[in-house]
């Protein structure tokens, strides 16, 4: 058999925590550049941003291979795109972290007939010159109804060695959904592997705990074929290392490389805190060069979790990591695991507050998934506590496992409960001042109100997985936290006059209280915010109407979740009430200069484009 046309498919949009950048397929672009020399025609269809049928592409360019990379959240489309693939008379092969765990599982549905196993582009290139999986390492098959195991394919240590992605065969334009900055969004992938060992992470298995690096001036190369892809367009580029201080020396060279550059880039790293904490003045000269997003993987504000997960970094690493970011001007998020072995809810409930106070300035928070092939699977799987088999509830959204401590029910609530906690208006602010110390310059309101904006839209998307449940309980908890919140929080000082450009809008507002109130049934909590002539005298949470507010401005979230479920944007837009809460002619005449104040600085249709996102 040989194979000539080969279709590589990413099944669709990731759902739980995964959506948070509309994610390019990179591993099918490296992918397809391996083999585009060795076979006739070679195709990418990314099935989130498709419009037509997944048929009707198979119909249209009747490949003979047809190859999906899948994770553990694509586990049911894939296998109905395969089945779809397999009809039409195609060889079906699945790749990808989650084929790698479990080949056996896959290939036992019988529209599955090769797993790749570990890195693709080598095997790949075997497989279509050679017309069969038959002595090709690192792929898995069935002969009859036995399953062969081919050996496993070493890592890949020579990365230079491997032609840059066949970006030339991407059909769309990707975004980042968290950060609406005007650059062009592209990603790269700089090393390989990780040397860490926590249990919870795919990377041991698939990396075998060892790194491996491109040369500096390779990658250079391949950001000028970026830059040129995009037209020389500024960039924002997402580095999918999943730790990119890995190799020190190699991360000081090519700040040295950007520096001498042209590039207009900002770029967005996944790096350890003990890395960070131990090159101060690396760090400083990343971010003089553009490095400026940072993920960081928090975990837990217990030393014996992190001891548990064998995390190896201590709480004090991690604080004085968060530090040297912030001191440097750069955007420093974290991601904690909620729902590891023998945490309550009173631990868990305290995620959100250490997050605040070691100064991260973006924080998710994910629950403990066992993803197959770690040793936290293993672990799980030895004592019988995993109830969940579908692979769609594998999203770190979902509790897939038993607690003792805990139900799987509260668990869910209580991630909303850790975000509602951490994302207060306080947070936005605290950011907002971090980037005017890089910058000196304060931030226009426009661009810290699109901020907040994007916020809400990564809420309500992460909000629509827990709909099938019982989401007005979710919203219950988010303002449970927001009272919960209100002493620490108005206890946090925040100069906004100093970060945030807002003299013009003052003017037009003046002096004002005004109460932003999130209803929902009998429940209610908000904020006041007092302001003067110049700027934001204070912000405080409440629970209860203020007798001197000025401007109330009400949010019926019962009436707003309905809108959510009809996706109706004038729905959420009338579940916001201003002018009918205005109890006189001054209070209409206050309300009537906040909208003129918003509509001067940030103007009308910014505003209406913004808001389109959340509906």
């Amino acid at each position: 058999m040989t194979f000539n046309r080969v279709l590589l498919v990413n099944p669709g949009k990731k759902s739980g925590l995964g959506f948070v950048n509309d994610v390019i397929p990179l591993g099918l672009e490296y992918i397809a550049a391996s083999i585009e020399r060795e076979v006739e025609n070679v195709w990418i269809r990314d099935m989130g941003f498709e419009t037509q049928s997944f048929q009707s592409h198979l119909d249209t360019l009747k490949p003979d291979l047809v190859g999906l990379s899948l994770s553990a959240t694509d586990h049911n489309e894939g296998l109905q795109l395969a089945g779809l693939a397999k009809k039409s008379g195609a060889v079906t092969v699945l790749g990808g972290y989650h084929p790698t765990a479990i080949p056996e599982e896959l290939l036992s549905n019988a529209c599955v007939d090769i797993v790749v196993r570990g890195e693709g582009e080598l095997t790949m290139k075997d497989l279509v010159r050679r017309g069969s999986p038959e002595g090709v390492p690192g792929t898995s098959y069935k002969v009859k109804d036995r399953v062969i195991h081919n050996p496993d394919r070493p890592p890949i240590q020579d990365l230079d060695s491997l032609p840059f992605p066949a970006r030339h065969l991407r059909r769309h334009k990707y975004m980042c959904r968290m950060s609406r900055n005007g650059r062009d969004y592209d990603v790269i992938t700089m090393s390989r592997g990780c040397w860490g060992t926590c249990v919870f992470c795919c990377e041991p298995y698939m990396s075998r705990n060892h790194m491996r690096f491109r040369s500096p001036q390779n990658i250079m190369r391949e950001l000028s074929e970026i830059s040129a892809y995009h037209g020389g367009r500024p960039m924002y580029i997402l580095v999918t290392d999943p730790h990119f201080m890995g190799d020190p020396e190699r991360t000081d060279r090519l700040c040295d490389l950007l520096h001498n550059s042209d590039l207009d880039a900002v770029f967005s790293v996944m790096t350890r805190g003990d890395s960070v904490a131990a090159n101060p003045e690396l760090v400083k000269k990343m971010c003089d060069n553009g490095i400026l997003n940072y993920e960081l993987g928090i975990e837990s504000p217990e030393q014996s979790d992190l001891n548990e997960v064998k995390k190896g970094v201590t709480l004090k690493t991690q604080r004085r990591a968060v530090e040297i970011l912030r001191a440097n001007g750069a955007n420093v998020s974290g991601t904690m695991v909620i729902g590891l072995p023998g945490q309550s809810e009173e631990e868990i409930k305290r995620f959100p507050v250490f997050a605040k106070e070691i100064g991260l300035m973006n924080c998710a928070f994910g629950i403990a998934t066992p993803f197959p092939g770690t040793e936290f699977y293993d672990r799980l799987a030895l004592k019988e506590l995993i109830f969940e088999r579908d692979w769609a509830k594998y999203d770190e959204m979902h509790s897939v496992y038993r607690l003792n401590s805990v139900s799987p029910e509260e668990l869910e609530k209580l991630e909303s409960y850790c975000m509602a906690r951490f994302w207060t208006l306080n947070t936005f602010m605290d950011r907002a001042s971090v980037m005017q110390n890089r910058t000196g310059k304060k931030v226009p309101l426009g661009d810290f109100v699109d901020e907040i904006l994007s916020k809400l839209a990564f809420v309500k998307d992460a909000g629509s997985n827990l709909r099938e449940g019982d989401i007005r309980s979710h919203v219950d908890v988010v303002l449970d936290a927001m009272m919960e919140a209100e002493t620490e929080e108005n206890e946090r000082k925040i100069p906004v006059e100093d970060s945030i450009e807002v003299s013009r809008f003052f003017k037009i507002l003046g002096p004002q209280n005004i109460q932003v109130t999130l209803r929902y049934g009998a429940k209610s909590a908000g904020y006041i915010v007092k302001t003067t002539r110049e700027n934001i005298d204070s912000v405080k949470i409440v629970g209860e109407k203020q007798p001197d507010a000025t401007i109330n401005i009400d949010v019926d979230l019962d009436h707003m979740m309905d809108a959510f479920d009809r996706d109706s944007l004038l729905g959420i837009l009338n579940s916001v009430y201003t002018l009918r809460n205005a109890q006189s002619v001054g209070g209409i005449f206050n309300t009537l200069r906040l909208y003129a104040a918003l509509t001067t600085e940030i103007g009308s249709k910014y505003l209406g484009e913004k808001l389109q996102v959340i509906g």
